[in-house]
């Protein structure tokens, strides 16, 4: 994960998810409506998955 990709995912996580599919879009943003927290959560572990 690049430094670049990492800030986007604190930041605003829906957008660092958005090439990884409109259902990984679709979850990070139900967890970052939900709580900030567990969007940034949700946004890391799917950018980190190989």
């Amino acid at each position: 994960m690049s430094c670049l990709r990492a800030i986007l995912c604190i930041i605003f996580p829906p957008l660092a998810v958005i090439d990884k599919g409109c259902g990984s879009v679709i979850l990070v943003f139900a967890l970052t409506l939900c709580a900030w927290v567990p969007g940034v959560i949700g946004a890391i572990l799917i950018c980190n998955k190989q």
